[in-house]
């Protein structure tokens, strides 16, 4: 006869005992249990008393059951359903208007939730948190699509306009990204990001480029979180130095250099396309020495070497007769020299001495025009000197938007995607939250 196993007294030797704890579920007696190698159906019921009308307070009588159906967590690495055999009550009292009620249980499941609450509120995290797809999620727990994205825009909606998410801003920044592409049956639609830029935080995402979204969320703060805002980064956008300017007067703006110096990148190509048709009567060929010129032009010259300096020099000479390329080319170089050195005095004496000179009557159109927009925002641009604030954290996280939120046309499902994976809520909280209709 085999000797005798010494087994631990901690374990669960019921079967019955055994299945109910592995379920996790509060409070339920498991009916029954259906496996095969494509799924798992788990059957239960709840264990409770009684209960009383909610109007009137008497004993409720038993009706009979419903039986619903929830998607749940895995069960055995298969997709699981929990049917959940609710029992029906109704009210003995002739004169109550309560009538008959199905038994609740937000432990299980929230009220019209296709999902059990576990699942819900991993597949909110996975979603939102760890970036995964909609489609992935819904694959692995066998669902479709639109069950897993309402619970995600339900709970993680809760979870992005907790009222604690950020605190004061020192740094705030505007920009915008068209969050749906024209197409033949729409056109193309823009959302503002509001990010904390010394943080490194998304706020929030509103309709629009500029107009009345972004100064309605900002008006919608109190007076003394918008006072502690110092400084706003913009790019070149006069749109949002409007709205800056009646909802943060105090803020200093800082135009973001990138935008500058792109600013002047853009004027290089715009003169290099009109030498090339004044002199070719075409647009740029491959064989068209301007044309060959055009990274080379918006390059900075210590990145291109002696080789790609004379390089530039020999095609701008067969085809820049005029020479106005060149001038381009020197005065985008002139403003890449403005953030070389960190004295904002000094910096603005440079934008002043600048603006006059590219303005002058000689220059090529596209340069005088590169100089009116920076005497137009001299301050602004000169004001980076002062903190060294840039556009930098609102453009990361509109790439992180676009990572996650690509290819959603529903503006709400598109900003709680968004902010539940780069507007950093506190995701303890999470399970404490009641999900949003």
């Amino acid at each position: 006869m085999p000797p005798k196993r010494n087994l631990p007294s901690r374990l669960e030797t019921d079967p019955k005992k055994m299945l109910e704890r592995l379920v996790g579920l509060p409070e339920v007696t498991v009916l029954g249990l259906f496996a095969d190698d494509d799924r798992v159906e788990l059957h239960i019921e709840s264990i409770g008393v009684r209960p009383g009308c909610t109007v009137c307070g008497v004993a409720a009588q038993a009706k009979g059951w419903r039986e619903i159906v929830l998607v749940d967590l895995q069960f055995a690495g298969k997709p699981a359903a929990l049917h959940w055999h609710k029992r029906r009550w109704r009210c003995v009292e002739g004169f109550c208007p309560n009538g008959s009620w199905t038994e609740q249980d937000d432990r299980i499941a929230h009220p019209r939730m296709k999902l059990t609450r576990r699942a819900a509120l991993r597949a909110t995290e996975d979603v939102g948190r760890k970036g995964r797809s909609v489609n992935e999620v819904a694959e692995e727990l066998g669902c479709d699509w639109h069950t897993i994205n309402d619970v995600v825009v339900a709970y993680g909606e809760a979870l992005v306009d907790h009222p604690g998410r950020f605190g004061e801003v020192h740094a705030l920044g505007l920009d915008e990204t068209a969050f749906v592409r024209a197409a033949p049956y729409h056109r193309t639609e823009f959302v503002t990001s509001i990010v904390d830029v010394q943080r490194g935080q998304l706020l929030d995402l509103v309709p629009g480029r500029g107009g009345p979204a972004p100064r309605e969320w900002l008006m919608s703060m109190s007076a003394q979180w918008r006072e502690r805002v110092s400084f706003a980064t913009l790019d070149l956008s006069g749109a949002y130095k409007a709205v800056l300017d009646a909802c943060l007067p105090s803020a200093t703006q800082v135009a973001d250099p990138f935008h500058v110096i792109k600013l002047a990148n853009e004027r290089i190509d715009e003169c290099r396309r009109r030498i090339q048709n004044e002199v070719l009567g075409h647009r740029g060929r491959k064989a068209d020495p301007l044309y060959r010129a055009r990274r080379l032009l918006t390059m900075a010259e210590q990145r291109l070497g002696e080789k790609g300096l004379e390089k530039m020099r020999g095609l701008l000479r067969a085809g820049d007769p005029y020479g106005q390329v060149a001038v381009a080319s020197e005065a985008k170089e002139a403003v890449r020299e403005l953030y070389g050195h960190q004295d904002q005095a000094l910096a603005l004496e440079w934008v002043d001495a600048l603006c006059e000179d590219l303005t002058d009557k000689i220059r090529p159109p596209e340069v005088r025009s590169l100089g009116r927009t920076l005497k137009r925002w001299r301050l602004e641009i000169t004001a980076w000197h002062s903190c060294h604030f840039t556009n930098g954290p609102t453009e990361a996280m509109i790439k992180r938007i676009k990572r996650v939120a690509f290819g959603f046309t529903n503006f709400r499902n598109y900003r709680v995607r968004a902010l539940l994976y780069a507007g950093k809520p506190d995701w303890s909280l999470l399970a404490t939250l009641a999900p949003l209709g």
